[in-house]
Formats: C-alpha cells, structure tokens, sequence
C-alpha cells in the first residue's frame, strides 16, 4: 500500500501485571500479537518485532530486534524500532492493543510526511505506541535515553509532532477503543464489556 514505511510491533515489555507474556494472552480465541500481526499486514513494506526473548516469538517469521538500550522501557523499544527500521518512517504499535483501527493507521500514513512524529491524542494524552516517527527523532530520543529520562514523550519539545485530534480519530474509531490496552487479567476480562456500546 506505502512506500518507505517500517511498521514495529513492541513486544518486549515486561508483563508483570499480566503475570505471563501479553502478547500470547488469548483475545477471542488467539493470541493478542498475532491479532495485531494481522491487523497491520501489508501497511508497510517491512514489520518488525520489537522483543528481548527472541526465541518465543520465532514461530512467527518475522524479523526480530532485541533492545538496543536494555532496560530502558518502551521508550527504548521506540528508539529500536526506529534504529532498526529500513526506511524512513517506522509505525509503531503496542502488542497489547488488539481493538487497532486499519483505516486509522492509514489515516496516520498519509500524514507521515508532515512532521516527525504523528500521534493521537484521545483524552488530552498522547498515545505513544500507536505512533510515527520519523529517523529524525533518534538524537533526541538517544539523548533522552543516556539520561535515564524514559517518559515516552520526553523528547516531543525537540522534534516536530503532528497531534491527531479526538475529531479527526471519530471518523474511524469513534469510541477510541484503539488505545484500550490490555495490561492485566482483569482488563481482558472487562474487555468485551467495555466496548459493547457502539460497536
């Protein structure tokens, strides 16, 4: 569909509320990764996981990079994905939103050349993991990194950030359920509930 575009797929957080690996949870019956996997399929011209256990994640084939900074949080794993990425603009998701809206992140592409970071905004907050960022971002984010100053949107005040505004994302996701994560059981069991109004 797009040309110079890496979509990244972070999988290498620590899962500790989950109390076992999110991206293999179980949503409607698969696991939440491969629902993401498919979800993003064919957006980009190449798709990376974003991981720390390379060999769990190898049954899906697909190109795998470890952390560059360890421990560093997703700030870190933005700052992978974006290292890593072939081309200029790099999508990153979170593999624990399994609700992503394709026609959203298509809405996003199109928007990839006019700054540095294109993000949504739902609620007053960004969302971080659900973003583009262009290579020009990485002496920011480095810069962030070598100080341990991991808040993902830390390095926004030095690059030029593109908010996508609670209107222009009702166009596509007009609940914003997008952005729900799933960090905890109770979160996967409240999921469906959640989101039962205006599907």
């Amino acid at each position: 569909m797009t040309s110079g575009l890496t979509v990244a797929i972070m999988a290498g957080g620590k899962s500790s509320r989950m109390g076992t690996d999110k991206s293999f949870v179980l949503f409607e019956g698969r696991p939440m990764i491969e629902v993401v996997i498919e979800t993003v399929a064919g957006l980009g011209d190449e798709t990376l996981l974003i991981i720390n256990k390379p060999n769990d994640y190898r049954h899906l084939n697909l190109p795998m990079v470890s952390d560059i900074y360890p421990d560093r949080g997703p700030l870190g794993g933005i700052y992978t994905a974006v290292h890593a990425a072939t081309y200029p603009h790099t999508l990153v998701v979170a593999c624990d939103m399994p609700w992503i809206n394709r026609s959203l992140l298509e809405y996003m592409i199109t928007l990839r050349e006019t700054a540095d970071v294109i993000v949504p905004r739902w609620e007053k907050f960004p969302e971080p993991l659900h973003a583009i960022y262009s290579k020009a971002c990485l002496p920011a984010i480095e810069d962030k990194l070598k100080e341990k100053r991991l808040k993902i949107t830390g390095f926004f005040g030095q690059v030029n950030v593109r908010f996508v505004e609670r209107g222009e994302i009702e166009q596509f996701d007009a609940n914003g359920r997008s952005f729900a994560n799933i960090n905890s059981p109770e979160d996967l069991e409240g999921a469906s509930d959640q989101f039962s109004v205006n599907q």
